[in-house]
Order: C-alpha cells, then structure tokens, then sequence
C-alpha cells in the first residue's frame, strides 16, 4: 500500500470514529505513522483530504454500479439491480457509508468533487430517462426521482446500521426495492 492510500485509509477511519471536526490532522499522522508534512505533501488541507475521500469513494461506488446496467434489461430489472448493488456497495463498506453519511451534505465536499461524485451514477439518469421515455417510471424531473430513491437508500442503510437490524438485509431489502418501485413507477 502506498503512502497516500496508507493516509486516506487512517483518515477515512478516524473520520469515521472521531467525526470530521474532532479529527485533527495531527491525530491521522500519528496513527498512519507518518508525519504531519508528509500528510500536507499529498494534501495541502483537511478539507483537501476529505474530498479525496470522497472522490476515491464515489470511483469505487461507480465500478461497484458499472456491471449493473445491461440496456438489454427491462428498466424495472435494471432498477433492482442497481438498488440491489448500490445498498450491498454500502453494507459491504460499513466505513464508507459512515464517512458519506457525514459529509453528504457538508460544505466541505466541493463543488467539483460533487462533479465527479455525480459520475457514479450517470447510469441512473440515463436509466431514469429512458424509463420515462417508455413510461414505465413517472414524468417527474430526473433530479427528484434521484433524490427520492437516494433518500430511501440513506434512511434504510442508517436503519440497517442500528444495532439489532444489520442481519435484516436479506428479509427487508425486497421490501424496499419494492416499496420505491411502486413509488417511481408509472
């Protein structure tokens, strides 16, 4: 592992434990076995470490969604795998669900970081344009529709993170999918 992903992997942990403004740069150098000016030599700032993250995140969110959207598959069939794999991308990474969840709506992810982030799911806007090009999902704007769905994933993965539900995936996890599918469908 390199140095810089030594770094972001401490970080993203400490983050994590800690939360973002009780995690002074001091503590992530110290526990990464580093020092401070190593850390300022691969990010100039906190706020640059934390967007980093978050990119670096969002590029794996992205590779975990890729294989799910085959345009050969009914839009229904794609909407399921893709809920299906963005929530096991989370659950799987107990971690990055916990970092997103605090900075989601921050002022420190920077507007080009957001940019990037947006690249994860470019393939849901397309698969929400041509549900509703088939009228198969409602003509509301894509941004809404996308911010519903999102919103349903953010509360059942911190409902799933409460002690006692984390073994409820495989029992509720149809029970969503279904439960926004009948809200976005036609």
């Amino acid at each position: 592992m390199s140095k810089r992903d030594s770094i972001l992997l401490t970080a993203l942990k400490l983050l994590v434990a800690n939360g973002i403004h009780a995690t002074p740069v001091s503590l992530i150098a110290r526990e990464a076995g580093t020092g401070m000016g190593t850390i300022y030599n691969y990010f100039e700032s906190k706020e640059v470490l934390i967007n980093a993250i978050y990119v670096q995140i969002k590029e794996q969110e992205k590779a975990a969604l890729d294989a799910v959207f085959e345009q050969e598959l009914p839009v229904k069939v794609q909407f399921e795998k893709y809920f299906h794999a963005a929530i096991g991308f989370f659950v799987d990474s107990p971690d990055y669900f916990r970092f997103m969840d605090q900075v989601q709506a921050s002022p420190i992810i920077t507007p080009e970081s957001r940019n990037k982030g947006l690249d994860a799911i470019v393939d849901v806007f397309a698969l929400i344009r041509k549900g509703k090009t088939e009228q198969i999902i409602k003509d509301i704007p894509d941004e809404e529709i996308l911010q519903f769905t999102g919103g349903a994933m953010l509360g059942y993965l911190r409902w799933l993170n409460r002690e006692g539900n984390e073994h409820k995936l495989a029992s509720t996890l149809p029970n969503q999918v279904r439960m926004v599918w009948d809200a976005i469908k036609q």
